[in-house]
Order: structure tokens, then sequence, then C-alpha cells
């Protein structure tokens, strides 16, 4: 029998059907990853394509980004910065807070100013007792009043940018500084404020620092706010992060390295800082340069205002623990205009005063589409109080009614 040969041809097998579309959506996704970590967001929108939670959200997971080596220029300030935030806070036996006015000419309510620095404040007021601060009543043990009214606890500076001011109260004599033109929106709002800060600074008594326009008035009676502000342990700083075009949409890429867009905050201008702060501010150089030549109305074609943003930016970099990022003084944006809304005599009411003195939460809205709403408690020492010690903007008009309800302005 024959031997039978069989020859294996080779096999057909049909086609790998491979799965295409999962390696293009897999390819498109980390593609839309690594663009979110190169370049980081302009806006908020494109954040909920992954999370419903947002940016935040998404930057949780993502790998940190590396570290980058600091200039010279950074290391220098950063030392400074640091040695003075780790100094312990001057002792005086006879702390004083500074009001620091920033005016053009004379203050209009420089009577009710006066009236505020004179008398002494009942034990309770018409527009009702704020709930008492636990500590107050042995604070003030330790700060004799003076026979002439509050005098030995406060200062008074005066920055008239436009004409000599004429004084109508004794506490405002021979307290204006040299003075230069302040334009708005441009940084020489900032170089009046660091000027009034210097003055005040050569105080050593000086413990605190309000920086007040010729608009604002006060809310309560002296005690209460001296005691707000020299038993705090932060400073008053208006901070908050804006993605909208009045917000990040001022950065400018001038900035960096040292100032990155993830860093650029927003706030209004009447800070009240405790004296390291702003002994830090004397100090900075650096970062208010950045400020100075790069956050201008114009320039690159964003209108950059210094003042909003070169105080809030800095602090939220180099101490946010240690600032409240909300203002002790009330302006109502309610308008959605370019300045805040003024009150009239008329509008000088019981009522007025007391919605403004009730209010214990901060609250910023975003300027892009989403139009956030940020809230945040006031929070005096972990406690929360009334946020608000002052009030602007205010017509001189406004001054015989302010006078009639001083008398009726909460107390401690």
């Amino acid at each position: 029998m024959g031997v039978m040969q069989i020859v294996l041809g080779p096999r057909h097998r049909p086609p790998l059907k491979r799965p295409v579309w999962i390696i293009v959506l897999l390819s498109l996704f980390c593609m839309l990853l690594i663009s979110a970590y190169v370049y980081p967001r302009k806006s908020y929108s494109a954040c909920y394509v992954f999370s419903s939670r947002g940016c935040k959200a998404l930057t949780d997971w993502l790998p940190p980004m590396p570290a980058r080596e600091y200039t010279d220029e950074e290391i220098a300030s950063r030392v400074v910065i640091k040695e003075i935030l780790s100094m312990p806070p001057t002792q005086s036996r006879n702390p004083k807070v500074a009001f620091m006015f920033l005016t053009r000419g004379s203050l209009p309510f420089e009577k009710l100013w006066h009236k505020f620095f004179h008398l002494y404040g009942s034990e309770k007021g018409e527009l009702g007792e704020p709930r008492p601060f636990k500590i107050f009543s042995e604070l003030k043990k330790r700060t004799p009043i003076s026979d002439y009214g509050h005098e030995g606890r406060f200062s008074v500076y005066v920055h008239a940018s436009k004409e000599k001011p004429v004084h109508v109260s004794r506490y405002f004599l021979n307290q204006d500084i040299h003075s230069e033109k302040v334009v708005w929106g441009k940084i020489s709002m900032v170089d009046a404020e660091k000027r009034l800060l210097a003055n005040a600074l050569n105080d050593p008594d000086n413990q605190h620092f309000v920086l007040l326009s010729d608009s604002c008035v006060p809310l309560y009676k002296f005690d209460y706010v001296y005691n707000y502000l020299i038993y705090t342990n932060i400073s008053y700083i208006d901070s908050f992060e804006d993605p909208g075009p009045h917000g990040n949409g001022r950065f400018s890429e001038h900035m960096l390295p040292e100032i990155e867009m993830r860093d650029f905050r927003k706030g209004a201008q009447w800070f009240s800082v405790k004296r390291q702060h702003a002994l830090i501010v004397m100090a900075d150089n650096l970062y208010y340069s950045k400020f100075r030549d790069y956050c201008k109305p114009g320039f690159d074609g964003r209108n950059c205002i210094a003042d909003e943003h070169y105080i809030p930016t800095f602090f939220s970099m180099i101490d946010p623990g240690g600032i409240a990022n909300w203002s002790v003084t009330h302006v109502d944006w309610s308008e959605a205009k370019w300045h805040p809304k003024s009150y009239r005599a008329q509008d000088v009411t019981y009522e007025l005063l007391k919605d403004i003195t009730s209010i214990d939460t901060s609250v910023h809205v975003t300027s892009d589409e989403r139009k956030e709403r940020q809230v945040r408690p006031c929070l005096w020492n972990g406690v929360q109080r009334p946020c608000y010690l002052f009030a602007r903007k205010f017509y001189p008009e406004a001054l015989d009614n302010l006078m009639l309800l001083f008398s009726s302005y909460p107390t401690i």
C-alpha cells in the first residue's frame, strides 16, 4: 500500500477586528488631559466635561506641577517676608489704631469722625447691642481712656491728592502727610496707600492700620471698632478668585514666573491690616513692581486696576491663612456698575444702618458667565460676627442725617 502524503496548506484566518473606536476615544481623552495640564483653564465651562464638581475636582487628581526654580529676587523676597512673619508682634503698653484717610481734599465727614473719636459709647444702642465679645470686658481694663475722648488709642493720617484740606476737628489738625497726585485705576493709588502706611508705621504704638476714603463713615462707636481691630489675629483684606473678565481676564503673562494666573486675586482696596502685614507691604518691591509695570488700564488690551489686585494677590500668595478674605468696609455693588451705589441724604435711615450692621456673611460674585456667588461667614477670632465696621459711599449731603443717627449707633 503506498504511503499517502498530506501536504498542509497555509491556514486562512478571518482578519482580526480591532476596536479602533476605543483606541481613538482613549487617545482623544489623553490629549484633552494633557492639554488641561499644560495649558491652564481660562474659564470654568470646560472643566465640567470631566466632573460635575468643576476644575477643582479635576486638578485634585492631576499630577502636581513640577516645582520651578525661584529667581534670585524671589528668594530674597521670601526670606524677608518669612522673617517678618516669624517675628513676635510688637508689644505696646498703649496700642493704637491708625486711621488713614485717602482723600482728594477736605473731608466732608470730618465732623462725624470728630464725634466718633470723642464721644463715649453708652452701654446699649437703639440699633441693638451686638453680641458681646467675651474677652472685651477684661481687655478694656488695660486701655485707659483719656479725659479728652479716646485720645491715646488712635492716630489720624490724611493723604490729600488734589488740594490742601481745611480741617474743622482738632483730631485732624497737622495730620496731613506729604501727598502726590492720585489717578484712579493706576499704580499711584497703591503708592498713596504705601505712603500712608509708611507714615503710620513711624509710631511704634500703631498696631492696626485702617484705609478709609473721604466717603467712608463709621458704623459703630469707637470702643467697638477699637476692640474688634486691636484684638483680632488676622488682617481684613478682601481677596477672592474671579475667573471672569474683571478678574483673571486682567492677568498679564508678563507677571510670570513670580505671579501665575492661579495666584491672581481680586478685592476691594479698603484694607485693615495688623502691623506685621503693614511692614511686609513696605518691604515688598518684587511683587509691587509686577503690578506697577503690567497692571494698568489699557495694557495688553486689558483694564487691570492695580489697587484691586496687588494687595489681594500678594497676601493670598504669602500669608493666605493670615487674612480674612473680606473687608470691614461695606460697599454696595448690587447695581453692577463701574462704581458702587452712593447714598444720598434721603437714603440715610435707621433701617439702612441696621441692615448693614446685621450682615454677618461676605458675598463675592464672579464676573464670568456663571456669576457664581461665593459666600463665607465673617469670623472674628473663629466666631461669626457682623462683618462691617465702616461703610461707603456717602454723599456729603448725608452728613446731617448721619450726625443725628450717630447717638443711636450700636455699641458693646
